[in-house]
């Protein structure tokens, strides 16, 4: 039997983002999904991005990633979200065409040479010595390879729960993966529990749209790719719309909340705090009167609508009557009842930062397996681990993202580090770093990456260059160019509603002020050259916020000292006199690579982290004498 490079199990999000990053660097890639008509099958909510998740989304497409790209090419309405505040939490939010979503990455995936896909049910794995070898089949056929990447997302022992209705499947009413949750518990890691829910759809038919809010999409030229970008203007945008819940809508839930899984005690899996059912919004936060529905069309062709923020698992009975309750919904119908899913995830703290599993070599997990929750969460797994898993198997240096290079990068220390008793969503709280780590500078931050490991091509990588440039040039252009407090100067800040000079001044620094932006200086700016929308936003940003962002890179370099000091594997914690007992189960379980991780563990102290560093120089000294003495 043929052995592949890679074999990745599961062709959702994660499994396509980790298929096509092994396939593009030179691997012979097997892709083993449950069903191929439902590859990047979007289960959930029909969009990508949103706060904290585009800025993923942006860095997926610069390191190389598909999930920017087809989004670009599947979406039926983008809006651009926080316009009002500034530019660390602006995101970008599209609805998309789900069926041509999953069509379109479907067709990436049979295009891309180096890889195949098939469809099975993976059973088991095939180790030997604690290596994995391969994967056996339902149908008992079994596929070896070199590595194999884990990406079934809500597949293990899946099951929905549809008030006291329950049953054994996969999103969607998909076959679960059974077995392999029990033979990887067999193998030795620790399984949790985990819950997530879907909302009802409602045929757009039955839905009064004159009695609800109409959210538009964005106008003007945005994507989410750095490579083209795509006019919305090219197409009639879909609108999504505005519902709120009322008092007899809470009614309805309180009086028949003994109905609820939830609450009748009959879900024991954790479910996402950040993203609750309708009921818990209603039971925990009674002093809330209401609580926004928005309503998402699932396709440009078809009528089933979306409402996301409508998550439950009361009986379906129950779901019509709290859905008559909303304006404009008073006659609406039904087409998919809302339901709960409860599946297995394995504990990321036995992973490595690569995604390596620390309990199988050459074993690697991603998505929703890992105890993450979100498309977007799941995709840069995905392409982080077909990265690594290529990386080790070419003997080249594994790619760890630091929490100062992406959300990506704060992403996979906090699984790894702190581990996750929930799914886990990213959020801009999480980022510490967040004004360096924006939407509008992930290609900026990562394309050299992308470059460097092959992912990104020549003629892109050149196109980049250019607009780095561009950007360097115009900025110190600005910083040059000035002016004095001459009667037509004076008038003309007037004219914009800004303070007079009192000075020689430069269009850089007037450009700080916060009534004033790039467009607004062109009428005292006599060298102005037509640059492009990005890089003009680029210069804005950068210039603008100068003295934060300065202030924001020296706090990282505070800690690159800590980030740099690398741990060895073969370290004995116990030899470390005086460690508190609770770092030192902590620091066993972990395994930190570096001090900068290990001091981020919950549990241990800034005191454990002195009598660490102590031991590493210690350490250190010990083998420069070993050296000297050879």
């Amino acid at each position: 039997m043929k052995e592949y490079d890679v074999i990745v199990v599961g062709a959702g999000h994660a499994g396509a983002e980790a298929a096509l990053a092994a396939a593009r660097l030179g691997g012979d890639t097997l892709a083993l999904t449950v069903d191929l008509d439902n590859i990047a099958l979007m289960a959930c909510n029909p969009a990508i991005g949103g706060p904290a998740k585009s800025q993923i989304v942006r860095e997926i497409d610069a390191l190389g990633g598909e999930m920017a790209k087809n989004i670009d090419r599947s979406f039926i309405q983008l809006r651009m979200l926080n316009t009002g505040k500034g530019p660390a939490v602006r995101s970008l939010r599209a609805q998309a065409d789900k069926k041509s979503y999953s069509l379109n990455m479907k067709r990436v995936l049979e295009e891309e040479e180096n890889l195949n896909i098939r469809q099975g049910i993976v059973t088991e794995l095939l180790v030997g010595d604690g290596v994995v070898k391969g994967v056996k089949l339902k149908t008992g056929i079994e596929f070896y390879g070199k590595k194999i990447i884990l990406t079934t997302g809500t597949f293990l022992k899946g099951s929905i729960i549809i008030g006291d209705h329950s049953f054994n499947s996969g999103p969607h009413h998909q076959f679960p993966a059974n077995a392999l949750s029990e033979h990887l518990e067999e193998l030795g890691f620790e399984l949790r529990r985990f819950k997530t829910g879907t909302s009802p759809r409602v045929d757009k038919r039955t839905i009064d749209f004159s009695q609800l809010i109409k959210q538009p999409g964005s106008e003007g030229d945005i994507s989410f790719s750095f490579t083209e970008l795509s006019s919305t203007q090219l197409k009639e945008q879909v609108p999504c719309w505005l519902v709120r819940t009322n008092e007899k809508t809470h009614q309805i839930i309180r009086d028949n909340i003994d109905l609820s899984p939830l609450y009748a005690g009959d879900i024991e899996g954790e479910g996402p705090r950040y993203c609750p059912s309708i009921e818990d919004k209603v039971m925990k936060y009674p002093e809330k009167e209401r609580h926004q529905i928005f309503v998402e069309p699932e396709g440009e062709y078809i009528f089933e609508m979306y409402l996301s923020g409508f998550s439950t698992c009361l009986p379906e009975s129950i779901q019509v009557k709290m859905l008559h309750s909303l304006p404009g919904f008073e006659e609406a119908k039904i087409i998919r009842p809302g339901y709960a899913i409860e599946y297995d995830c394995v504990n990321p703290l036995q992973l490595k930062p690569t995604l390596e599993t620390k309990v199988i070599k050459g074993l690697y997990t991603a998505g929703q397996i890992n105890g993450t929750s979100g498309y977007e969460e799941a995709g840069a797994q995905g392409l982080i681990a077909g990265i690594n898993a290529m990386r080790q198997l070419q003997g080249e240096e594994a790619v760890i993202l630091k929490r100062s290079e992406a959300y990506i990068g704060v992403l996979i220390d906090d699984l790894v580090t702190k581990g996750t008793n929930e799914p886990y969503r990213m959020l801009t709280s999480r980022a510490e770093y967040r004004l360096v780590l924006r939407q509008d500078n992930a290609d900026l931050r990562l394309t050299p990456l992308g470059y460097q490991l092959g992912l990104i091509t020549e003629k892109r990588y050149q196109k980049f260059k250019a607009k780095k440039e561009a950007i360097e040039q115009e900025k110190q252009r600005l910083k040059n160019y000035k002016i004095y407090p001459e009667d037509e100067v004076q008038s003309y800040l007037r004219k914009v509603d800004s303070t007079e000079i009192s000075r020689d001044d430069t269009l850089g620094r007037l450009l700080r002020r916060p009534e004033l932006n790039y467009e607004k200086l062109a009428g005292l700016d006599k060298e102005r050259a037509d640059l492009a929308p990005e890089v003009i936003k680029q210069v804005e940003i950068q210039l603008k916020y100068e003295g934060y962002i300065k202030k924001q890179l020296k706090q990282i370099e505070k800690k690159k000292e800590l980030e740099e000091q690398q741990i060895p594997e073969e370290i004995d914690y116990e030899q470390i006199e005086g460690l508190s007992a609770e770092a030192l189960e902590k620091l066993k379980k972990v395994e930190p690579i570096s001090v900068g991780q290990a001091s981020r563990i919950a549990g241990v102290t800034p005191a454990d982290i002195s009598l660490l560093v102590v031991y590493l120089q210690k350490l250190k000294r010990e083998v420069t004498k070993e050296n000297q003495h050879e």
